[in-house]
């Protein structure tokens, strides 16, 4: 069944997406962040780039959820 999704859902889907694209790119290279930055603030122990794998992971299971709720909040309407 195809419906028209509201700005917001395609707003949490695009964000969800960016999340999850940079959480990969951190897991696969972390050095990416010293690269694009020119800076190392946590001289290289790693843990910085850790912080942000966890943050990444929150946020792109958060925006992914809001995104399922405005896709059922959708449906629900209609009905």
């Amino acid at each position: 069944m195809l419906r028209k999704a509201r700005v917001r859902f395609w707003i949490e889907v695009i964000l969800a997406m960016v999340t999850a694209a940079l959480l990969l790119l951190t897991l696969i290279s972390r050095e990416w962040i010293e690269e694009v930055f020119g800076v190392e603030p946590d001289a290289g122990s790693g843990a910085l780039e850790w912080g942000i794998v966890i943050a990444l992971t929150v946020a792109t299971v958060a925006f992914s959820l809001l995104a399922r709720a405005e896709w059922k909040r959708g449906v629900a309407l209609k009905a």
